[in-house]
């Protein structure tokens, strides 16, 4: 029976530690926040709703398939695995590695001989071999070390764990053969092994880099919908009928803990990427730019009340990083505009946390969808005044909208202006 110690049991690591505890590993979970362990060893997840997790978890720790624990020694001193999930933060495109390096220097006095040492947590290319190995075969000459990259999304990650290929890439043959055996070990995907540590790090950033360059041709196809006064949404329909166009939505702007970061990731790895930064910086100023059409809609923004609807950055998931609802909150108010805010999986609490003063009802100047929630696909406009409502998304029936007495204006998308 596999012992896995997973290092950084948060949104990601801790679905990923109870996923392999269902599976037949022993996983201790480590992690410096007390008060989550204490959450974990009563079997009530502190990350929210995550399918899998909320079911499985208060079995598997009875059982005692899964534990949770602060003491570094005690979760990692027995493990063959570790999985070391703690995020690599970006600021302003540049990478922060104090956690991650403090992550790995907890490790490094209790990990046994033989240990296989996996980072599943995104890294420039190069970063696993160069920054790390070092310092672990300097503490521990016979570890194995590896690098796999997470490939799930929050809210449905056993799924995808249990979906996509799971990529795998040592420093050497032997680490990626030991890698090798323990996903397949664990996991019902596929496992492909990678050439080495490089090619597994260069695959992560091409996948995430691919989709920010989509959005922002999205983004500029719908610039230039709205320059010629065509709906984008039926040109990339159509586009995309033609087997060998894959054309992403174009919107507001892009959010999540992934997509706005890696690029600058990829960007470290190599010479440079224009077209990778080009990208960003396109998807980075969608939301001023959708600031700029509200102000050809209604005038000057001075004094006027803007209903944010939506604050997550992905419908259906309460989490806000890197929403370009913050984007456009600032760039707003700096115009004047008195910018609220509502979102169904959020507080009013919640969003005065995030710095949003929490809309209380009253009629708008002007709606703008940030997130396309479900709920909003049925939200009453007609319930109130003549105003514009501003779909970042594209997600809702423009028809309605303006038969309820309002103006709609999409993202290069128009309900009512002529072509010509």
């Amino acid at each position: 029976m596999t012992k896995l110690a997973v290092v950084g049991i948060g949104k990601l690591g801790l679905p990923i530690a109870t996923y392999f505890a269902s599976k037949g590993a022993t996983v201790v979970g480590v992690d410096i926040d007390a008060s989550m362990v204490e959450q974990l060893t009563q079997g009530v997840s502190p990350i929210g709703e995550e399918p899998g997790v909320d079911e499985n978890l208060a079995d598997l720790v009875s059982s005692g398939s899964f534990r949770a624990t602060t003491d570094v020694g005690d979760g990692v001193a027995s493990a063959d695995v570790v999985i070391i999930t703690v995020p690599l933060v970006t600021h302003g495109g540049e990478p922060d590695y104090r956690h991650l390096d403090a992550a790995v220097g907890s490790i490094l006095h209790h990990l046994q001989e033989g240990a296989l040492v996996v980072f599943e947590t995104t890294l420039p290319v190069g970063v696993t071999r160069q920054r790390f190995l070092p310092e672990l075969r300097k503490q521990v000459p016979s570890a194995l070390v590896a690098f796999s990259p997470e490939r799930v999304s929050s809210g449905r990650i056993w799924r995808d764990l249990d979906t996509y290929p799971k990529l795998v890439g040592g420093v050497d043959a032997a680490s990626t053969e030991a890698a090798v055996e323990f996903y397949r070990t664990h996991l019902d995907a596929e496992v492909w092994a990678m050439d080495s540590a490089e090619a597994a790090e260069l695959t992560k950033l091409a996948e995430t880099t691919y989709r920010d360059i989509n959005i922002a041709f999205a983004n500029e196809l719908a610039i230039i919908s709205d320059d010629l006064g065509v709906d984008v949404t039926a040109v990339i329909e159509a586009a995309n009928s033609q087997p060998y166009s894959h054309i992403h939505r174009p919107g507001i702007g892009v959010g999540g803990h992934c997509i706005p970061h890696y690029p600058h990731l990829l960007q470290l790895s190599t010479v440079g990427s224009d077209l990778a930064m080009t990208s960003r910086r396109l998807n980075d100023a969608m939301p001023t730019r959708m600031v700029d059409v509200l102000r050809s809609e209604v005038g000057p923004l001075e004094g006027r009340t803007v209903v944010l609807l939506g604050v997550a950055y992905r419908p259906g998931v309460p989490e806000t990083a890197s929403s370009p609802a913050f984007d456009f909150r600032d760039a707003a108010a700096q115009q004047g505009a008195v910018v609220l805010a509502v979102d169904p999986l959020f507080t009013e609490t919640d969003l005065k946390e995030f710095g949003f003063s929490p809309w209380d009802g009253s009629p708008p100047d002007a709606f703008v969808l940030v997130t396309d929630h479900p709920e909003y696909k049925e939200f009453d406009f007609g319930g109130y005044p003549s105003t514009v409502v501003i779909d970042g998304r594209n997600a809702l029936d423009a028809q309605q909208v303006e038969a309820a007495g309002h103006r709609y204006r999409g993202t290069g998308r128009w309900q009512t202006k002529p072509v010509g």
